[in-house]
């Protein structure tokens, strides 16, 4: 089956950011949808299960920690990549429930290298069912 068949949930308040990173991920063959705040993302979870979880830390109504940690403890199952301009390298920074962070600054291959680690087992998976 396809790399298209992944569900990426990005979860980006900057609505340029959000158009051009769903639109590098798209164009990867990802099937993109996007919430702009915490709250909306748990809405998008609640409609349809994503296969990966691409989050901003820092937004109104409910900030990425926040969903993070909640994503975290209530579906463990889905991979979590955080991202924000606040913090630089590719460590997870301190106290985020995320199994990758990706730096806003950095080229978005970076990111699209971090989804396609996050979702190769899902794809493998898929493959052989």
């Amino acid at each position: 089956m396809a790399i298209n068949q992944v569900d990426v949930l990005l979860v980006e308040d900057d609505v340029a950011l959000r158009l051009v990173l769903s639109g590098v991920l798209a164009q990867t063959g990802y099937k993109v949808r996007t919430a702009a705040d915490g709250v909306s993302a748990l809405a998008e979870i609640a409609s349809c299960m994503p296969d990966v979880l691409v989050s901003d830390l820092n937004m109104p109504r409910m900030s990425g920690f926040e969903l993070l940690s909640l994503v975290r403890r209530q579906f463990p199952e889905i991979p979590l990549i955080a991202m924000s301009g606040a913090f630089s390298g590719k460590k997870i920074p301190t106290g985020v429930s995320a199994d990758a962070f990706y730096e806003k600054a950095a080229h978005p291959v970076f990111l699209i290298q971090l989804v396609d680690t996050m979702t190769h087992h899902r794809r493998v998976q898929r493959q052989t069912a």
